[in-house]
């Protein structure tokens, strides 16, 4: 559960520490006191989206840590990011958001990404705000619900895998429908491609052997010039002998000198090794001598061949292996034209076999989801009657559709307040306070299937007062026995039932505004509760009446111990 959340120049909350209890926690204050500021500073350090409005004006950054206990080593998104609790269980997040957008997050004092603490938060505690209501809305939340509730995830998976299978036949049947005429167009033009580059007879490496030679041949005569120069140095001509017979000479000189010492072996040896290695260049510069045979012809011919290559590249390709690879395509192609009906028959039979998969699929989802709304349908309806609505029917309506991502149900849950009355669509009949009621049993029944141990309502109780609100302070005490529950809201009998109680009170000091979160003791408490009723000046009966829900409150407690 959540222990202690340290907030630091978060709006207008300059320093708080709100050491939260177990079970039931409500905060209670005046209309833009900075209740929602505390829920928002939660968000944050839970991983949710921020906004650097959120800093405090004047502030460089602001900061959020939350100490979480009784945290299981197991809890999703701990063990998958290398983290795990300290050994009495506690766990502790905190983050830092910056001026310029920067955030800096860590678990456990390790530093983490956003997204990895969003997950580790989502496993810790969930916040139900004060518009989550209007999320009944929207019908495609409605699947979404009820999927949630079955617990549909495998045969969604399975429904989906054959799905995907089928919409790629699909895919691939529509790619082979094509017109007659463009048809006959794309098969004369793939020939005529096909057909120039099988003249071509494209070579792999072949352009830059090409290249190279043509260099070669446009210096023909200087390439001449130097190697007959290097060949006469190293081996000799009409003028004499060359380098090679030198260095023979002078190793033959050293040679009787080697007996007078190891300096004379040394540069005897020297000038062997010299005498082998120009013997070796002479010989290679020979060989390439007598290699090369240049002609004007073959430097035309090169030159054709690269201004040949040079055309085909600007249409097919930046490099030949280029082009054989549009060659090889191209030759598919060809082949899937002119065999596109043969193929177009044969996958009209797999998908004839694949839509019939994908539809058992869809059926064994859908039967899984009638059995789950039957089931949430009751749920529902008994949690509506301990919120005070005994005589609202709730149903959920289903209506085939094609098959799409999400399978073949279309899901709206529908809704009758008055009895005679027929079911009708919840976003066109439900007021305010029924939304407000309808989410809170929603939710209630969805955190029975979650193992996450905190739960926080922003002014869940919007639209609702009267008995209902005491309906609504009774749930949220009986979910507090097995939850922590964190309140924020502006009803009496809320504020009641809960075991701590804070007040979030605004004020000024040194000329910038400031809101406090204090823990409230029981005189206060009663106060409080009294101005929630009455105003700012409550009356002695107020008073009294604040007491009598407070003792009202810890008698029903005491009934669900």
């Amino acid at each position: 559960m959540l222990e202690l959340l340290h907030i630091e120049n978060i709006a207008i909350i300059e320093r708080a520490d709100i050491l939260f209890g177990r079970g039931f926690n409500a905060l209670t204050g005046e209309t833009g006191a900075g209740k929602s500021i505390v829920i928002d500073a939660l968000g944050a350090v839970l991983g949710q989206r921020t906004s650097r409005e959120l800093i405090r004006t004047g502030a460089e950054k602001a900061f959020v840590s939350a100490t979480f206990s009784a945290v299981p080593a197991d809890l999703p998104g701990l063990a998958e990011n290398g983290f795990t609790p300290e050994e009495d269980g506690t766990l502790l997040l905190q983050r830092e958001l910056y001026g310029d957008g920067k955030n800096v997050c860590r678990v456990g004092g390790r530093p983490v990404m956003v997204a990895q603490l969003k997950r580790i938060g989502a496993s810790l505690l969930n916040i139900h705000g004060q518009h989550d209501g209007q999320q009944l809305l929207d019908e495609e939340q409605h699947l979404v619900y009820l999927d949630r509730f079955g617990r549909v995830e495998n045969e969604l998976a399975a429904y989906c895998t054959r799905y995907d299978v089928m919409k790629e036949t699909r895919r691939a049947i529509d790619a082979l429908k094509m017109d007659e005429a463009e048809k006959a167009r794309r098969v004369d033009m793939l020939h005529h491609q096909i057909g120039e580059l099988e003249r071509a007879d494209l070579q792999e490496g072949e352009e830059e052997t090409l290249l190279a030679r043509r260099n070669i041949l446009r210096n023909g005569e200087k390439f001449i010039s130097a190697i007959s120069e290097a060949d006469a140095c190293l081996n000799g001509g009409d003028e004499g002998l060359g380098a090679v017979s030198a260095i023979k000479e002078a190793e033959d000189a050293l040679r009787s000198l080697r007996s007078l010492g190891d300096e004379f072996i040394t540069l005897s040896e020297r000038l062997e090794a010299l005498r082998c290695e120009a013997y070796d260049l002479a010989e290679t510069i020979r060989d390439k001598k007598d290699e090369y045979d240049f002609s004007p012809q073959e430097l035309d011919a090169v030159e054709s061949r690269c201004d040949q290559l040079y055309r085909l590249k600007k249409k097919y390709g930046s490099s030949v292996e280029e082009m054989l690879a549009y060659l090889e395509k191209s030759r598919e192609e060809l082949d899937r034209i002119e065999y596109a009906d043969d193929r177009a028959q044969q996958l009209e039979q797999t998908l004839k076999k694949q839509e019939k998969a994908a539809r058992e699929a869809a059926q064994a989802l859908s039967d899984r989801r009638h059995t789950a709304a039957k089931e949430l349908e009751e749920r529902i309806s008994r949690e509506l009657r301990e919120l005070d609505m005994p005589k609202l029917r709730f149903a959920i309506h289903f209506q085939e559709k094609d098959m799409g991502e999400d399978g073949v149900d279309a899901v709206a849950f529908l809704m009758s307040a008055n009895v005679g009355e027929a079911l009708r669509p919840i976003q066109k009949i439900a007021s305010g306070g029924e939304l407000s009621r309808i989410m809170l049993a929603l939710k209630n029944v969805l955190a029975e299937q979650d193992s996450v141990m905190t739960m926080v309502f922003d002014e869940v109780d919007t639209g609702v007062s009267g008995r209902a609100a005491q309906r609504v302070a009774e749930k949220l005490a009986k979910l507090s026995r097995t939850r922590q529950v964190l309140c924020v809201t502006h009803l009496p009998q809320l504020a009641a039932m809960a075991d701590t109680h804070f007040g979030v009170e605004k004020g000024e000091e040194n000329g910038r505004t400031l809101t406090k979160v204090v823990a409230l003791d029981r005189a206060a408490r009663r106060g409080e509760i009294a101005r929630l009723s009455g105003g700012d000046h409550p009356s002695e009966t107020m008073l009294l009446g604040a007491e009598e829900l407070l003792c009202a409150a810890e008698n029903f407690k005491n009934q669900l111990l």
